[in-house]
């Protein structure tokens, strides 16, 4: 990233989320996702287009240094958001985005792995950035739109390898895949994250999570706090009203606790929120709380 510093004095609610790594850099534990800056269904630019460009500064300037986004969420509208917001960029920035996949006309999501498609996906992101390397490229696999279906990715993140070593990408990660996609990938080239759904009621990555744990790998939920449909529990609810924090402070506080490794990106378009979710690293959680949230995903 470039020398320009604009990430300002106040880190309180970033720096207590405590640090990771990914690649060979260190990244705070909490950290943005810019997908919600598009429009409506991600397709489109911002309804207020002033206000996304303040979020990006105000995560930055509170210590953010991790912004997880793509090119296809617009498509093209949200990197363009960041290079407009942030550069030239800090020098602790962290950008990582995501390939495999394309946005048509009527906005659905489809995949985009021909070697042409990914090429062009990596040289997209990288103008819209402003960027002449990508920190890291997830590759975004679309066998089922819905969740993990297993199948051989050997040929699109060879393509993606073959970037990296061409100097475009810094390092690879992997997204929306099962643990045999995970070893395969791992033949291929080294991977230094895996962003899968994962919440705390959608916890069926909780073995994988502990195993990328012990290897160094960092595990980023997306849709951490439920995605299209927040998370509904009154356990939840309950918890949070004790401790005088929202449920979604709640819900960001135990991933935080859950593993070292995970690193968090949720988004908002929205300052006080954007704050709010900042401030869940601040929240202590006692053993009697981690247990009974622990029991929210047995209840959903």
């Amino acid at each position: 990233m470039s020398s320009s510093d604009k990430s300002g004095s106040d880190k309180s609610g970033s720096d207590k989320s405590g640090a990771y790594k990914l690649g060979d850099r260190s990244v705070r534990r909490l950290g943005y996702g810019a997908m919600q800056l598009a429009g409506k269904g991600v397709f489109g630019p911002p309804k207020d287009h002033e206000g996304a460009i303040a979020v990006l500064r105000e995560a930055v300037a509170n210590g953010v240094n991790h912004i997880d986004t793509s090119d296809y969420y617009g498509p093209h509208v949200t990197n363009k958001l960041i290079r407009e917001a942030l550069a030239p960029y800090p020098d602790d920035l962290v950008v990582v985005t995501k390939i495999g996949a394309r946005r048509s006309s009527d906005a659905s999501w489809l995949p985009a792995y021909s070697p042409e498609e990914l090429t062009q996906a990596v040289h997209d992101n990288l103008k819209n950035l402003a960027l002449d390397m990508i920190d890291v490229v997830n590759l975004r696999i679309m066998f089922d739109t819905h969740g993990p279906a297993e199948g051989s990715i050997e040929a699109p993140l060879t393509v993606l390898a073959e970037l990296q070593s061409k100097g475009l990408v810094r390092h690879i990660g992997l997204s929306n895949v099962t643990r045999a996609q995970i070893a395969e990938g791992r033949r291929i080239c080294e991977i230094v994250c895996v962003q899968n759904q994962y919440n705390l009621a959608h916890r069926q990555d909780d073995a994988l999570i502990d195993e990328l744990a012990r290897d160094g790998i960092a595990y980023v939920p997306f849709f951490p706090l439920g995605g299209f449909s927040p998370l509904q529990s009154s356990t939840l609810s309950g918890v949070a009203e004790r401790l005088g924090a929202t449920p979604m402070q709640a819900a960001l506080a135990w991933l935080l606790r859950r593993s070292p490794n995970i690193l968090l990106i949720p988004g908002t378009s929205s300052v006080e929120h954007l704050r709010e979710n900042l401030a869940a690293a601040e929240l202590e959680l006692s053993e009697d709380v981690l247990s009974e949230l622990d029991g929210v995903a047995k209840a959903a």
